[in-house]
């Protein structure tokens, strides 16, 4: 089944002008996430400030993982996420590094389960 993605950034509020690039690092980062997991989040959306770009995505939960958190088993969920994560650091900045044109030199991600909410934050080098 193929979710719909909310759009990652309104244009309309965005001060800078970077409406295409928010969409870029959003559709990126869900085109990782759908690859890895099987599917994306429910929504999407980015936000780039001087030299820090965050990502949050809501409804990211998986059957499996819908089916472990009605077992008790929270943390499984939130270790497997953090797994995951690190593996994928590498290519999470990747995208970011594409779009921006600046080195990632900082990453962390979070999650939460109620509400289902992940975010992936990068700190950027210094523009060249």
């Amino acid at each position: 089944m193929h979710e719909q993605v909310a759009p990652s950034a309104d244009v309309s509020e965005d001060p800078h002008g970077r409406g295409d690039l928010l969409n870029a690092i959003s559709d990126g980062m869900v085109a990782l996430l759908k690859e890895c997991q099987g599917r994306g989040p429910k929504s999407a959306k980015s936000y780039y400030q001087d030299d820090l770009v965050v990502c949050v995505f809501r409804g990211n939960l998986s059957r499996a993982e819908q089916t472990l958190l009605e077992g008790g088993k929270e943390q499984v969920v939130l270790d497997q996420r953090h797994a995951l994560q690190l593996v994928l650091r590498p290519r999470f900045n990747a995208v970011v590094t594409s779009v921006t044109g600046r080195e990632v030199i900082a990453f962390t991600s979070g999650n939460q389960l109620h509400p289902d909410v992940m975010t992936e934050q990068f700190l950027l080098a210094a523009p060249q």
